[in-house]
């Protein structure tokens, strides 16, 4: 088994919580990562050799799915899980028949904002000041991706 999206289970979330705290700058609370019953959640890992490499949070609200959370193990980054998790997070919202996709990415993340925009999210809004940083704050940018 290799390189497969899996709907995230109980038995991945010690994995998903080690993850986020390495990769994230302010990673969210194991409470958070543990609470996978909210409306709509709609939560997936990428998961490579029985090992979680990636996951996604997503959250569908009456055909307007958000990206709440995004992450690929540090020590596998810059092998595509991120453009794969990104593209299944697109075929889910087509297989949910969405009409919209959002998410938020920190202005200085600009990895991924590439990432986002080469898959088609645009950017329509900014948050000033939003995140906190090393350096104080910095802004989050909120980008959509429309289904036709």
């Amino acid at each position: 088994m290799s390189h497969t999206i899996l709907p995230l289970a109980e038995s991945h979330l010690d994995q998903v919580d080690a993850i986020e705290q390495r990769a994230h700058s302010h990673p969210w609370s194991s409470n958070m990562i543990r609470d996978v019953n909210s409306r709509g959640a709609c939560h997936h890992v990428l998961v490579d050799n029985n090992q979680v490499v990636g996951y996604f949070y997503a959250q569908n609200i009456v055909g307007e799915v958000t990206l709440l959370n995004i992450a690929v193990d540090p020590k596998h980054q810059g092998k595509g899980y991120g453009k794969r998790l990104v593209n299944a997070f697109i075929e889910m919202c087509e297989g949910l028949n969405a009409e919209s996709a959002w998410l938020e990415v920190r202005e200085s993340n600009v990895t991924a904002f590439g990432l986002y925009e080469s898959i088609g999210f645009n950017e329509v809004d900014r948050r000033i000041n939003y995140y906190p940083s090393a350096s104080g704050k910095e802004d989050a940018i909120i980008m959509s991706y429309i289904f036709f």
